[in-house]
């Protein structure tokens, strides 16, 4: 069967995943230009709208590595079905949230569900021959974008007339489509790894490290750096990342692998994915959301406004370039899309940074991101984690990519908030804590870039054939 045949055979299935990845990213997406909203209507601080954006990644980055690992075990169907469920209960806590207690709680469970994305491309990477998988791949990579921009413009509509509130009761409705489509279109699959047992004592540890540390960051300059607070959430999370690391290595079946870890292959991997999303998303996220709306010291825009110019070009453009991306990807090499993206998204980051006051150069800076960005890295990570990843354990590579997402994003957020945060006077925001925030971001990106050239090439006697077989097929 042709790889055309195969893919369009498919359009159920994918539409099935595009769904219901879609229902959580709007979750990050539509609410950026909302954040201001949020501030307003739940009566609380940037710092802790900040918060609630750095557990919502952070959870994703947990939640990927939990469930990635256990669709390896108990199959990929059932994961999904109960990352639906959960996003579907998170959605409706920050519906009717009376503050931001309860909507941090709802962010909570809305970032689990982002295990969605890495067990969608797991899922293709079984049921589809490899240049089928880059082409769908780079379908749901567009998607895990945002919905060409349309999102971001709805979202920052949707906050300047009835309120964030009714971003969620629109991801809900897209949440219980997927659900419904996962359910009916996506095969029973069986588990890759028979007989493992899930490392429950591991991923608490891991849990609690990531919270510790990245809660720490995003409150420190709210707390005081060197308040009991601050340095017992560091000093435990750094604690909790030690026993997690020394318990994996005696663990029967550990949820990462530290031999694939230290690999070249995955360690310089999972560094660049981090640092792309620290820098890039946890800026367009949080620091051009707050800075562009901010009518003392930023521009004065609308969240309408807003969204249009420095959001839904970078979203638009990605839908076009993620499965251009995904054709030439497994025909070039991943990893040679990945280093090309990274010192393309630092050159662009730079000119952002030098000219954050002047509307249009910040606007074209940030447009081209689309192609750098949401085509070249997005894509191609997640391309090179699925193809890089060991045989017998498809999902443990991806599955530790798809966390880095999360932690990126989080710890961008939360640096992005102390910068900011730590740069207000009486009158909140200041010039300094914004551009602050952007050149923190553009260290982030430059060690990405560093670490990109570190990735392992692959061995030319590893590479598919001209002709690949199908990987496994259930109709």
């Amino acid at each position: 069967m042709s790889t055309r045949s195969d893919l369009a055979g498919r359009g159920p299935l994918l539409l099935a995943l595009v769904l219901a990845v879609l229902g959580y990213q709007i979750n990050a997406t539509m609410l950026s230009p909302a954040l201001p909203d949020v501030i307003e209507r739940l009566e609380t601080s940037p710092a802790a709208a900040g918060l609630s954006q750095t557990l919502f990644f952070l959870m994703a980055a947990i939640g990927q590595v939990t469930l990635a690992r256990l669709g390896d075990l108990r199959g990929r169907k059932p994961m999904m079905l109960l990352c639906a469920g959960v996003l579907i209960l998170g959605n409706l806590l920050c519906v009717f949230a009376p503050n931001i207690e309860v909507f941090i709680a709802g962010r909570v469970l809305q970032g689990v569900s982002a295990a969605m994305f890495t067990l969608a491309f797991l899922t293709l990477n079984q049921l589809l021959t490899p240049a089928g998988f880059g082409k769908a791949a780079g379908i749901i990579t567009a998607v895990n974008g945002g919905l060409a921009g349309i999102d971001a413009i709805a979202g920052g509509q949707i906050a300047d007339t009835i309120g964030f509130r009714g971003i969620f009761v629109c991801s809900t409705v897209i949440a219980i489509a997927g659900l419904l489509l996962v359910r009916k279109h996506v095969p029973d699959t069986r588990p890759a790894t028979a007989g493992g047992r899930f490392d429950a004592r591991g991923i608490t540890a891991l849990a609690l490290g990531l919270t510790g540390v990245l809660v720490g960051l995003a409150q420190g300059a709210a707390w005081g750096w060197t308040s009991a607070l601050t340095l017992g959430f560091l000093l435990g999370g750094v604690a909790s990342l030690v026993f997690f690391v020394v318990s994996q290595k005696s663990a029967a079946d550990p949820v990462i692998d530290i031999a694939v870890l230290a690999s070249r292959r995955a360690w310089p991997l999972l560094l660049t994915t981090v640092c792309t999303l620290g820098g890039a998303f946890g800026a367009v996220a949080l620091t051009i959301p707050l800075f562009s709306q901010d009518a003392r010291v930023g521009l004065g825009l609308s969240a309408v406004t807003a969204a249009v110019l420095f959001l839904t070009p970078i979203q638009l453009i990605g839908v076009i370039s993620a499965p251009l991306t995904g054709r030439i990807g497994p025909r070039i090499g991943w990893r040679r899309i990945v280093v090309a993206g990274a010192v393309a998204n630092f050159a662009l980051f730079l000119v952002a940074t030098l000219f954050l006051q002047h509307e249009w150069i910040l606007i074209a800076a940030l447009a081209a991101l689309g192609v750098t960005y949401g085509g070249f890295m997005l894509t191609g990570l997640n391309g090179l984690a699925v193809t890089s990843a060991p045989k017998d354990k498809p999902g443990s590579l991806s599955g530790l990519n798809g966390a880095c997402f999360g932690i990126g994003a989080s710890l961008g957020i939360a640096l992005a908030s102390a910068m900011i945060t730590a740069g207000s006077d009486a009158g909140g925001p200041t010039t300094a804590g914004y551009q602050n925030a952007m050149y923190t971001a553009l260290a982030l990106l430059g060690v990405g870039v560093v670490t990109a050239f570190l990735i392992k090439r692959p061995d030319p006697a590893e590479a598919p054939a001209e002709e690949p077989q199908r990987v496994l097929v259930h109709h």
